[in-house]
């Protein structure tokens, strides 16, 4: 046969060849040579390569079908056959199931809840260790490969014990904000001793500035009296064992970053066995361990990996400290000893080998009781935190990634948490600003260009031209779960004319030269309805930048219905750090919801995933936008109110705390 079919083609043009059909699970071969044509004046001829060795391959048209998974003698695991199957293991632990298929089979992929990728093993029939990391009933997907590619997926149920819970956990809830007792109760339910905790001096206290929301409290740290800038609490007696793995897990939100902050530590007699903190050398959230009780120890360190974390936001941290190897079983070997920090529920860099790092590294346990807001080096206290902290937990064990992603949803009635951080409201404003009433630290929103406040109800009323609203942002941690709300109208006859496609903000944060979020509406085209409006669609995004500040990816979800025009509508945008990837990669996190009223809008044609988000910086605005460098996209209309949550909401709890009108509930 000859490629092409007439003539020739160039140097360098790859040729396809379709054979005909070929007998399956049959071997053949294959071999292949150049035929180069030359012309000189008035004379051409041939010049012929030599023959490429032969290329054998087998026709195999069938894909692996379905693999059988069953259970080994001592692997630990064994499948559900029934729904109330006993639970085994637990998350991290080891076990072994078997996987056999066709006997072409080269080998085998596998996954279960919580990886952050497929596994593979080689071979027709072996055992496979696995380690689940979460609890519970959960399914196991195994699929074969051949030579031809992989298989089709076999499904299978186990379940997996739950873990030891916390040993401690304190919400700082017990009293109301402003209260003069000083105890915040240990409500943990793993083993018999409770570690309560005592705050220390008046520099601390009750605050209702809280990461559950309204009626919740947390440890107040943030006089701005120099004087009672040293608090802190702590348990009288050691909550861990710090010779053996561990994890704590916190809320932070740090007001100063002008010397380091301690979040959390346990000392021993000279140094502390570990620390959680904000170090200004580093200029970034930091996860230590010290390699022995010694007056100068070498500093063994988990550094996150952006810099100048923003202040005056709620952010989740954990640090891990594992003695196991990646076997997961219990060992005394120190050379396989590892810290990792977590912020907002994304490990920071590689586990970090303490053995590797300091030579003279063993693990030690430390004598003192748990601190919140300080370390202690050789019975002084300093490095001491400003801002407020909620929802410690510390466990004897290392947690999964899995795992800490769960904690920091803070889960409570099978809903994430969410906290009120800013909330911008034209009814309750006057004069040239919107009012901000959320109780934390933000600053009205100042009027510019032509907006006014006007209209029954008052409303920020905007041109379209260059009217706005804005102050320094952000309100929140854009690296973290969110939630943003508008009630906004869009006047529909200074849309008539406008372009195809013609955009306009009504909010949104900056970064760079974008917008790190925004609210927005799109005009898709003049009436075709025949109510005289033009169609438009409402639309949540977020962006990332370059370091010159140009956007280099956005992620967008539009509304699946046509917006409605002159009047107020509520539109919603969450961002989910925690959730999967919509399109089934298990691997990454972070997606987008858009919601109209408490209606989701699901957009088929677009993935709503948005992995490695980062900070927002400077002008957050109500009527205009940033894209491409370009200040614009000026909405004409009004807002009523601008407000944004730490944390993802859903739909039921958006129609509760955007609304005001709660679902009904069956049962």
């Amino acid at each position: 046969d000859y490629k092409p079919d007439n003539g020739w083609d160039p140097d360098g043009t790859v040729e396809t060849a379709k054979v005909t059909p070929r007998a399956d699970k049959t071997t053949y071969r294959l071999k292949a040579r150049t035929q180069s044509h030359w012309t000189y004046g008035t004379k051409s001829g041939d010049l012929f390569s030599s023959y490429t060795p032969w290329c054998y391959f087998k026709v195999d048209a069938d894909r692996p079908q379905p693999p059988a998974v069953t259970a080994v003698s001592g692997g630990i695991y064994s499948l559900c056959v029934t729904e109330d199957c006993p639970a085994q293991g637990g998350p991290g632990i080891k076990g072994k199931l078997h996987f056999a298929g066709d006997p072409d089979i080269v080998k085998y992929e596998w996954r279960l809840p919580g990886m952050t990728k497929t596994d593979f093993v080689t071979g027709t029939s072996v055992d496979e260790e696995i380690i689940p990391l979460v609890a519970g009933r959960q399914t196991l997907q195994v699929r074969g490969w051949d030579a031809g590619g992989s298989g089709e997926w076999a499904y299978v149920k186990l379940k997996v014990a739950a873990a030891q819970g916390a040993l401690g956990r304190w919400h700082f809830d017990d009293y109301p904000a402003g209260s003069s007792e000083k105890l915040a109760k240990d409500s943990a339910v793993e083993g018999t001793v409770r570690h309560n905790a005592t705050m220390y001096t008046d520099g601390t206290g009750f605050s209702s500035l809280a990461r559950r929301g309204d009626a919740d409290q947390s440890l107040w740290l943030d006089s701005t009296d120099p004087a009672k800038q040293q608090g802190y609490a702590a348990t009288s007696t050691p909550v861990l064992n710090t010779s053996d793995s561990f994890t704590v897990s916190t809320w932070a939100y740090l007001t100063d970053a002008s010397v380091n902050r301690v979040v959390l530590a346990q000392p021993g007699s000279a140094s502390n066995a570990f620390a959680l903190y904000y170090s200004t050398s580093y200029k970034a959230w930091v996860f230590n361990r010290t390699d022995q009780d010694k007056t100068s120890p070498v500093y063994i360190r988990s550094i996150a990996e952006q810099q100048n974390p923003q202040l005056k936001v709620w952010t989740h941290l954990a640090g891990v400290f594992k003695t196991e190897g990646d076997d997961g079983i219990p060992d005394t070997d120190p050379t396989n000893d590892t810290i990792q920090l977590f912020v907002n529920g994304r490990p920071q860099g590689q586990p970090v080998k303490l053995a590797g790092t300091a030579s003279t590294y063993q693990p030690w346990s430390a004598s003192g009781g748990l601190q919140w807001a300080r370390s202690v080096k050789s019975g002084v206290g300093q490095e001491f935190f400003r801002g407020r902290l909620d929802e410690t937990a510390v466990w004897q064990r290392p947690l999964t990634e899995a795992e800490i992603r769960l904690e920091g949803t803070l889960k409570e009635n099978e809903a994430a948490a969410t906290e009120l951080m800013a909330e911008w409201d034209a009814s309750t404003s006057s004069g040239t600003a919107l009012a901000e009433k959320s109780g934390y630290p933000f600053a009205g929103m100042a009027l510019a260009g032509n907006a006014k406040l006007e209209e029954t109800p008052q409303l920020l009323t905007l041109d379209g031209t260059n009217s706005y609203a804005a102050t320094n942002g952000p309100a929140v941690d854009e690296t973290g779960s969110f939630t943003v709300s508008a009630l906004t109208r869009a006047d529909s006859a200074k849309l008539i004319g406008k372009a195809d496609g013609y955009t306009m903000t009504v909010a949104k944060q900056k970064i760079g030269g974008e917008a790190s979020w925004a609210l927005k509406l799109v005009k898709l085209a003049d009436d075709i309805d025949g109510d005289n409006k033009p169609e438009c669609v409402w639309r949540f995004e977020r962006a990332k930048v370059d370091s010159t500040g140009k956007k280099t990816a956005t992620t967008q979800v539009s509304a699946t219905a046509l917006a409605v025009l002159d009047e107020l509508v509520h539109i919603t945008g969450v961002y989910n750090a925690a959730e999967e990837f919509d399109d089934g990669d298990t691997t990454r996190f972070g997606t987008l919801h858009l919601f109209v009223g408490a209606d989701e809008q699901v957009d088929e044609a677009t993935e709503p995933n948005f992995a490695d988000p980062q900070q927002g910086t400077g002008e957050l605005a109500i009527g205009r936008g940033h894209s491409n460098s370009v200040i614009g996209e000026y909405l004409p209309g009004a807002v009523q109110q601008l407000r944004i949550w730490t944390g993802s909401m859903e739909s039921r709890q958006i129609a509760e705390r955007v609304l005001g009108d709660p679902m009904p509930t069956t049962g």
